[in-house]
């Protein structure tokens, strides 16, 4: 008997989770949790699993953060993240964090269920499209680079908006008019962006704010 447990805020989401996996007699759902800290505490009391299907975005914990921990203290357990999303940054903090298969939510129950197989059979499951942005990711390191740098790069919504005006080559007159600030607050906010960014010149910080998408 294969022994799962269901992570997701959704628990409609769980519900139909659980519909697809109710076609195989070998499954056993032993648990479900709406976030990853309420797994954690399940697993304290009880980790003999094989498998967790792990969604990502969730209050409180979310599945990469819970994926690190559960790797870390319960090594033995395989984790799928069963999500909506498979955009690169995801993927990427997925694999970093440990997960052994990446599969999203609108698979059929035939792949779901050979996919739970391949990954506790030593595989990595995944749909073609996250194999495919996979393939890309390692073509391209110095995408996971610009992925790392983004990262650890936060603005804040204003600041981004001071940037666009800074992009557009405004004064920071015009700038303090059209964000209704005064123009030492603008450059309050500058030097802020200037530190977060790493440069020095209104060039430089335009620049790598397009290159990390930033603006």
């Amino acid at each position: 008997m294969l022994k799962l447990a269901i992570v997701d805020d959704n628990s409609f989401l769980i519900h139909a989770v659980k519909e697809k996996l109710s076609f195989f007699e070998d499954v056993s759902v032993k648990h479900t949790s709406l976030n990853g800290s309420e797994l954690l505490t399940k697993l304290e009391e009880n980790h003999n699993l094989d498998l967790i299907l792990m969604d990502i975005e969730m209050p409180v914990l979310n599945g990469i953060e819970t994926t690190q921990i559960v790797k870390q203290k319960y090594p033995h357990i395989k984790i799928i993240m069963l999500t909506a999303f498979d955009n690169d940054e995801h993927i990427f903090n997925a694999i970093k964090a440990g997960a052994d298969g990446y599969l999203l939510k609108e698979i059929n129950p035939k792949d779901l269920y050979d996919g739970i197989l391949e990954t506790l059979n030593g595989g990595a499951a995944m749909n073609p499209s996250i194999a495919m942005k996979t393939l890309k990711l390692l073509r391209n390191p110095i995408d996971i680079q610009n992925l790392k740098d983004k990262e650890e790069i936060s603005l804040s919504t204003r600041e981004v908006e001071v940037l666009e005006q800074l992009s557009k080559g405004l004064s920071y007159t015009v700038i303090a008019d059209h964000l209704f600030l005064s123009p030492s607050t603008v450059r309050k906010h500058i030097e802020n962006i200037y530190k977060k960014l790493q440069v020095h010149s209104k060039i430089e910080a335009v620049q790598k704010a397009k290159n990390h998408n930033i603006i």
